[in-house]
């Protein structure tokens, strides 16, 4: 074991002695000293997630509701009443459900090899 293991050890031996001989002597302290403080830690982590969360998750949360409804009304299929005569006209084009663009490049154009 290296000393650094031998050190941490130590550390954690004497914190349970003294957590142990705090409960012996005085048990209501002990319980009173530790409920305060996992409610002040509760009170601060509260109030940082409240802070940062209102930060960052405004934005996102805003953002996929947006996305989210834009989903639902681009895959929303209309709704066909009983009484509607189908038309025999076809649609003379489909549309495509992919929104890709063409990027033309400098197809022609060859490579300077000087400059490498």
């Amino acid at each position: 074991m290296t000393i650094r293991n031998w050190l941490f050890g130590g550390i954690i031996i004497t914190a349970l002695i003294g957590l142990g001989t705090w409960l012996y002597h005085n048990p209501a302290s002990l319980f009173l000293q530790l409920f305060v403080t996992i409610l002040i830690a509760g009170i601060i982590f509260l109030v940082i997630r409240a802070f940062m969360g209102r930060k960052q998750g405004f934005k996102e949360s805003r953002s996929y509701a947006k996305a989210a409804k834009f989903s639902k009304k681009r895959y929303e299929q209309p709704r066909k009443s009983a009484h509607t005569i189908k038309s025999s006209k076809r649609p003379l084009r489909r549309k495509s459900s992919a929104h890709l663009t063409v990027i033309e490049g400098k197809k022609g154009k060859k490579k300077d090899r000087a400059i490498f």
